[in-house]
This record gives structure tokens, C-alpha cells and sequence, in this order.
């Protein structure tokens, strides 16, 4: 039986094609309409696994995804980076020179700002999401409209790009997660020879001089090298945080369970969300 993996947009989303790189080309992507949506698909048993954005480079963390992390009993089972190319998409028979407005999601309007300097003539719009913006221009095409999205979404709706990566930085990656039930496995993933994995977990501390010094220094101590950290509010205690942490390391190697150990010495609160290969 074919996996169903959720993810948050329209069909041909950068999502979908996180989902089939982190859960395989014969899992069947189920797209959602919210990132909750995608989160409760897989608590509650409609979908084996989810494929969620948490950072990309240009635009920062996702910081809805973090705080759903906590609110969920998922564990992250995987990670990949997609590098993110937006291209200028519209009906066929559409010719550039006919353009005259731009639909798409605001952090991809955002992120082609120098193609909209350069063609002033072009209005761009707000769209709730990339891939959709192609489906809607294609189902209600005006004639003058173009939609920015992946070369994914053109190929599903029957679209055409107009002009390719038209995005302004090519250093545009984003990570996804891969999140399942808990129990859908009973152990982390084996360590084996060179594999370099990453450890991701949350913790608070005591509002208190020294308190994140100390928690980081068990990691210091040790030579484990921190690849994020994010602070998050503690929800009911203002001007208090939640620190998500990811960090390379096994949880079955010494260094990482003795740093674990310690953490949870000087911690609030410790959860880890999950020990995965490191992504690319």
C-alpha cells in the first residue's frame, strides 16, 4: 500500500516535491489546506507522514511549524533541502509582452522583487499560494495574467513558463521535515559507519542569570556542533521562550546522550523531536 504523505498547498507546491523526495516517487502527496491540517492528517491516522517547510534561507524560519511541533505528538524521521526556482508561468498561447499582472504567494513575490524593478509595468498580486495561483490562472485565464511558481505546478495545470528562475538570489534553499506517528517506528535510525545524523529537540529553562550558558555547555563541553538554534514564547508565561535546538550527533553515540543527560539537569523541559540522516 502507497504512503500517504500530507503537505500544506495546491498540487505541484515545493511541498510536493519535498514530499516525494523525503518519502519516495510512489507515495501519494495529499495536499491540505493549512499547515494544522497537515499536522492532524497525521495524528489522527489519515496520512502515514507529512512533508512540512521549516526554514529557507532567504526568508527565515517558519515559525508556525515550530510551535505545531510542540502542540503534536510527531516525530521527524527526515530532512531534504529544495532549492527553490521560481519561474514566470501562464496559459498557453500567453505571450510575455501581454503580462500585465503577476499573481503568487507573497514570499515569492518577495523573493523576485529585481524581476518587478526591471518590468514596472508589471503589477504583482497576493495569492494564498504558489501552486495555486497557477491552477487559478489557468481555470479563469484573462488573458494578461501570469502566476509564479515552480516548473512542477506548469507541467500539473498544463501551464507554460514564460521566463525561468527569475528568482533574485540562486542561493534559495528551503529544509522540510518528514514528520510520522511515534509509533510508527520503535527506534531511532541505526547508526551506521560515516552516516552524519541530526538530532533536533526543544527545551525551557529557569528565568535565571546563566540558565541558556549552562544548558548550551553541554553541548560545548562535548565538541557537538549546534547547526540551529530558534527561540520560541513560552505560551502562559510572558517574556519566557522555548529553545528549539538541532545539533549533529546520534542519540545512540556517547557525546550526544552524555550531553542529553545534562540538559535535562538543568532543563525545565526537554523533548527531543527527532534523530534523522542529515538532509541534502
Amino acid at each position: 500500500m502507497k504512503r500517504r504523505i500530507s503537505f500544506q498547498g495546491e498540487p505541484g507546491a515545493f511541498s510536493q516535491v519535498a514530499a516525494y523526495r523525503l518519502a519516495g516517487a510512489d507515495c501519494v502527496p495529499i495536499p491540505m489546506q493549512s499547515f494544522e491540517d497537515v499536522f492532524l492528517s497525521v495524528q489522527n491516522g489519515k496520512c502515514q507522514g507529512a512533508a512540512i517547510p521549516i526554514e529557507n534561507t532567504l526568508h527565515g524560519s517558519v515559525h508556525e511549524n515550530y510551535d505545531l511541533l510542540l502542540k503534536y505528538d510527531l516525530t521527524i524521521r527526515g530532512e531534504t533541502l529544495v532549492r527553490i526556482v521560481h519561474n514566470l508561468i501562464a496559459p498557453p498561447g500567453v505571450r510575455f509582452a501581454q503580462i500585465q499582472r503577476v499573481y503568487s504567494h507573497p514570499v515569492a513575490l518577495n523573493q523576485c522583487r529585481r524581476f518587478f524593478e526591471e518590468n514596472p509595468q508589471i503589477e504583482k498580486t497576493v495569492y494564498y499560494d504558489t501552486a495555486g495561483s497557477v491552477k487559478m490562472v489557468m481555470e479563469t485565464p484573462p488573458g494578461n495574467a501570469g502566476a509564479i511558481a515552480s516548473a512542477e505546478a506548469s507541467r500539473i495545470y498544463g501551464a507554460r513558463i514564460l521566463k525561468k528562475s527569475i528568482e533574485d538570489d540562486r542561493a534559495n534553499y528551503t529544509r522540510f521535515f518528514l514528520l510520522e506517528k511515534p509509533k510508527s517506528r520503535t527506534r531511532t535510525p541505526e547508526l551506521q559507519g560515516a552516516s552524519r545524523f541530526k538530532t533536533s529537540l526543544v527545551f525551557s529553562t529557569r528565568n535565571m542569570p546563566g540558565a541558556l550558558f549552562r544548558s548550551l555547555s553541554a553541548f560545548a563541553l562535548r565538541d557537538l556542533n549546534l547547526t540551529k538554534i530558534e527561540s520560541r514564547p513560552l505560551r502562559g508565561k510572558p517574556w519566557e521562550y522555548l529553545f528549539y535546538l538541532d545539533f549533529i550527533g546520534h542519540l545512540e553515540e556517547t557525546a550526544p546522550r552524555n550531553a542529553l543527560g545534562h540538559l535535562a539537569e538543568v532543563a525545565d523541559m526537554l523533548r527531543i523531536l527527532g534523530c534523522y540522516p542529515v538532509g541534502r
